[in-house]
């Protein structure tokens, strides 16, 4: 046996007699348009079939093809599923970042890459397994034009041997992903294969990471927040989407395309009961989704940050002329074109308050994917109750990536259509007015087109209570006043905020979004590294409730945490609490694209607070 094909035994090997069970991260670094993404999804989903709670996170690249692209797989026993900044396990499979990528481990890591790199003269300190990729995909794939695409699944083969994978959930895994594509999932099976025989019959174990069986994941699926979303904008009852693609959004309305095709077909006709158009730009989309709105349809369109720009004129009819609409928001990093492919939450201000002159909207805050489906049925109810554009604000971390999650709940109560004018209310009202608020929420009855009720002449310009054109003074401050009573009014619809760790100290923290999944095992860090025990209160809707002021006013100091560089959740709040509750808010700030991680939110906190960062006691953790 060769020394390439023997693994390099480290100073680090002696820790294989303490194994890692379950808890580690695997980082695949390979190329964009290598066909890595089989491989990948293969990878976490074998390790999730075995009942370990896992999460998977794509770091990839703008173009086409041919850059850099790493897929991070954390599996943690604990069920945290946030980012996490180590790199455990490491396989290189990119000539041009691998060298970076081996200098950036820890000691003790673990590396499985393709043998010319010849990556084991880099380090004394890591655990090198040289796979001879080539020669493998070679002697698997009789087809050399195949070969290209199923070299990655080797890595998959050689990591279930090392790691404990179970084989049969590997092959299953690839069945469901392939299973349709006959000669596809022959080849891949084969490579597979050949990768597993290759590490036991070559590789000799060094490291200490292991996979064992749990049973953390029964009964939960997989699915990206894009999906999850489509799915409840589906049941949510949508018939017409107006959209333009643009990443990290563009997944959302394919998906729905596809549940629409094989959800929304007329039996008996074979004709669809909705409409998707794509339009010519966002401008367009927005225009189509709100004439859609006033016409009745429950529309919608998704977009990321450049789309909201362009679509602030639109929004600002669809508030003033109070026109239901909703919006998925999938938000990256800006400005101008920024990052297309890194995630933030760096639209909440300038959406909140959308278009010139007074607006503000409605966000709802999804942090999971669970949460995007119930969120994208809550928007639609929303938006035609308080007649007014209705916001989802997720990001490229949750939409784009895969998350685990218990199944979605199918709908149960009837969509809330608002205040629908009818033949009983117009009597009971006696003259009606489209703009009139006579229950004193804000919310006047609408007529639709064609409904047999009177009719209205719809328009963004000066009106009064009658929908008449109007430049008095009066009409028009009479009427900004009750669109904001029917703001205030939204308080009490929009989703309740939730207190996820009850404290036990002066501090607190207010989180949203995907900082949700940092925050849960930031909370944990602070206990055990510091004795730290902070409240933790979740933020899911703008307008906020009376509770964020209630748990502002039980604290002594409370962080603001978010992915944004210039604090814009903390700049509503300032629009909004007293100044004696503002006074207690601090930030902690994280916006260089990559999904926060846990530990960058106890070191902030914890220097803020003046605590040591070394481990806690034991009295301190007890």
């Amino acid at each position: 046996m060769s020394p390439t094909e023997v693994a390099v035994q480290d100073t680090a090997a002696s820790s294989a007699t303490h194994p890692i069970v379950n808890d580690f991260n695997i980082q695949v670094a390979t190329v964009n348009g290598s066909g890595s993404q089989t491989a990948n999804i293969v990878l976490l989903r074998s390790i999730f079939q075995m009942g370990i709670p896992v999460s998977g996170k794509n770091l990839f690249p703008s173009n086409i093809a041919g850059l850099p692209t790493w897929y991070t797989i954390r599996a943690s026993k604990d069920g945290y599923v946030g980012r996490k900044r180590e790199v455990d396990i490491l396989v290189a499979m990119n000539a041009e970042t691998a060298r970076d990528d081996v200098m950036g481990l820890e000691p003790g890591a673990m590396v499985v890459y393709d043998e010319p790199l010849k990556l084991s003269a880099l380090r004394d300190d890591l655990i090198f397994y040289p796979v001879p990729f080539d020669k493998l995909v070679a002697a698997s794939c009789p087809d050399a034009k195949l070969r290209r695409l199923v070299r990655n699944t080797i890595y998959d083969g050689v990591l279930a041997q090392l790691l404990h994978i179970d084989r049969q959930q590997m092959e299953a895994a690839l069945k469901r992903q392939l299973g349709r594509k006959v000669m596809a999932f022959a080849v891949n099976q084969a490579a597979l294969e050949c990768g597993y025989e290759y590490a036991a019959g070559h590789l000799t174990k060094q490291d200490p990471f292991v996979f064992e069986p749990m049973d953390r994941t029964r009964g939960k699926i997989l699915i990206e927040g894009n999906a999850a979303a489509a799915l409840g904008a589906l049941m949510a009852g949508v018939t017409v989407v107006a959209w333009y693609p643009i990443t990290p959004s563009s997944s959302l309305c394919e998906t729905l395309i596809d549940y629409m095709r094989k959800y929304r077909i007329d039996s008996e006709t074979g004709k669809a009961t909705f409409a998707v158009i794509q339009a010519e730009d966002e401008i367009a989309a927005i225009g189509m989704t709100i004439g859609a709105g006033w016409a009745g349809a429950r529309s919608m369109t998704s977009t990321s940050g450049p789309g909201i720009s362009l679509m602030a004129e639109f929004t600002g009819l669809g508030y003033y002329a109070e026109v239901p609409a909703v919006i998925f928001d999938v938000q990256r990093v800006g400005p101008s074109t920024g990052l297309p492919t890194r995630t933030a939450q760096a639209d909440i201000l300038s959406t909140a308050v959308l278009s010139h002159g007074d607006t503000k909207h409605l966000l709802l805050l999804p942090a999971s994917v669970a949460e995007c489906y119930s969120m994208a049925t809550q928007a639609f109810d929303l938006a035609e109750r308080f007649q007014t554009p209705v916001f989802v604000m997720s990001d490229l971390d949750l939409g784009m990536n895969t998350w685990m999650s218990d199944s979605f709940e199918y709908p149960t109560t009837p969509p809330d259509r608002g205040k629908l004018l009818d033949a009983d209310t117009l009597a009971r009202l006696g003259d009606w007015g489209r703009y009139k608020d006579v229950d004193g929420d804000g919310i006047p009855y609408r007529s639709l087109p064609g409904d047999g009720m009177p009719a209205y002449f719809c328009r963004g310009s000066g009106h009064d209570a009658n929908a008449e054109y109007s430049e008095r003074a009066e009409d028009y401050e009479n009427n900004l006043t009750r669109l904001a009573r029917k703001f205030d009014t939204a308080r009490g619809a929009v989703p309740v905020p939730v207190i996820e760790r009850e404290g036990d100290g002066p501090i607190g923290v207010i989180a949203y979004g995907t900082t949700h999944w940092a925050m849960l095992e930031s909370c944990d860090q602070m206990r055990q590294q510091a004795g730290v025990r902070p409240a933790y209160f979740r933020l899911r809707a703008f307008p906020f409730t009376s509770d964020l002021g209630a748990f502002i006013d039980r604290c002594e100091r409370v962080y603001v945490v978010e992915q944004n560089r210039d604090a814009q959740m903390l700049a509503l709040m300032r629009i909004e609490l007293s100044p004696d509750r503002l006074a207690k808010l601090r930030s902690v700030l994280h916006f260089n694209g990559l999904p926060i991680d846990a530990q960058t939110i106890t070191d902030a906190i914890l220097a803020q607070e003046g605590e040591a960062l070394a481990p806690a006691t034991d009295a301190q953790t007890a």
